[in-house]
C-alpha cells in the first residue's frame, strides 16, 4: 500500500482524485483548509483528513513524510476572482505551490503532480493549444498557474524530486459548485435551469471552451504519477480536445438564455491532447453531451 497525499483533496477535482486513489487501495491523506466549505459529498471515509493551509511548510512536510506521490490541487480557483483579489490569490496559488514543492523535497517524496490550468495560454490566435506555444496569460489566475509550472520545473534539477504539471481545461462533473458569483458556466447554467431562471451568457455566446469531465482528469493524475516518461517538470494538456461555444453549452442545458457584458477572458480554448496520449497513455473518454446528461439527472432536470 503506497501513501499518497492530495492537497485540496476536499475540493471538486481533488475529491475525485482521492476517490480514485482509495479505490485502488492507496493510503490517502488529504490536506485542506476548507476555504470553499466542507461538503460531505467531497469527503471519503477511507481517507485521513488534515485541516491545514498549504503555506504552513513545516506542518505540511510532516504529513508528506513517507508519501510516494503528492497531488497538488489546492488553490483559489476562478479567473474572475483572481482579477478582483490579485494579492490573496497570488499568495495562495504561488506561495502555496512553492511551499508544497519545498515540503515534498524535504520529505523526499518521489513525485509531485501539479494541477495547472489551460488559462496559462491566455488569448492565442491558433487552435488547438499545444504545449510548445509560449504562455500568454491575460489574468492573474492564468499567470499564477503558469508561475507554479515554472517553479515545478526547477525542482527535479535543484532538489532531486520528480514533477509534472497538468494543464486542465474547463473541468466539470459531479460535485461541481454551482453557487455564487464565480461559479463556472456549467454549474451556473444547471442551477439556473433547476430554479427556472434564465441562463446568463456573458458576451455574445461565441466564445469557445474545451469542457473536460472530472473523472477523466482524476485518471490523468494517476497516470501522471506512474508514467516513466515524465518527471522532469513536463507540462501536459488535459482536455477533451474539442471546443464548443458557450451558446451550445447553454442550449445543451436548456432553458431561456439572456446575455450579459463580456468578461476579461480568452475568446477561444481547445486542447491538443497528443502529448498526454504519448507520455501518459491518456485520452478523454466522456463526451460533453454524456457529462451534461449525467449532471441534469443529478440536478433533477428533465
Amino acid at each position: 500500500m503506497k501513501k499518497a497525499v492530495v492537497t485540496g483533496g476536499a475540493g471538486f477535482i481533488g475529491s475525485h482524485i482521492v476517490d480514485a486513489l482509495v479505490g485502488r487501495g492507496d493510503e490517502v491523506h488529504v490536506i485542506d483548509n476548507y476555504s470553499s466549505g466542507k461538503r460531505e459529498d467531497r469527503m471519503n471515509t477511507k481517507a485521513t483528513y488534515h485541516e491545514l493551509d498549504v503555506r504552513s511548510t513545516d506542518e505540511v512536510e510532516k504529513i508528506f513524510q513517507g508519501a510516494d506521490v503528492v497531488y497538488h490541487t489546492a488553490a483559489i480557483p476562478r479567473v474572475q476572482y483572481s482579477v478582483e483579489h490579485p494579492v490573496e490569490t497570488t499568495d495562495v496559488n504561488i506561495v502555496g505551490t512553492v511551499s508544497v514543492l519545498t515540503a515534498a523535497a524535504k520529505a523526499k517524496v518521489r513525485r509531485v503532480v501539479y494541477s495547472s490550468s489551460g488559462s496559462s495560454y491566455g488569448d492565442q490566435t491558433l487552435m488547438p493549444l499545444v504545449e510548445t506555444m509560449d504562455a500568454n496569460p491575460i489574468n492573474p489566475y492564468g499567470l499564477q498557474k503558469y508561475v507554479g509550472e515554472l517553479f515545478a520545473s526547477l525542482w527535479p534539477t535543484i532538489y532531486g524530486i520528480e514533477t509534472v504539471s497538468l494543464r486542465y481545461f474547463n473541468v466539470y462533473g459531479p460535485r461541481l459548485d454551482p453557487e455564487g458569483p464565480y461559479a463556472l458556466a456549467v454549474g451556473a447554467f444547471l442551477l439556473a435551469r433547476k430554479e427556472v431562471r434564465p441562463l446568463t451568457v456573458y458576451g455574445d455566446g461565441t466564445i469557445t471552451r474545451d469542457y473536460t469531465y472530472v473523472g477523466d482528469v482524476a485518471r490523468a493524475n494517476l497516470l501522471a504519477a506512474e508514467s516513466k516518461k515524465v518527471g522532469k517538470g513536463e507540462v501536459i494538456n488535459i482536455g477533451a480536445g474539442r471546443n464548443v461555444t458557450i451558446q451550445y453549452l447553454a442550449e445543451l442545458v436548456g432553458g431561456e438564455i439572456v446575455y450579459g457584458a463580456p468578461r476579461i477572458e480568452a475568446h477561444d480554448s481547445q486542447a491538443d491532447v497528443k502529448k498526454a496520449k504519448e507520455l501518459l497513455g491518456w485520452e478523454p473518454k466522456v463526451m460533453l453531451e454524456e457529462g451534461i446528461a449525467e449532471l441534469k439527472k443529478i440536478f433533477e432536470i428533465d
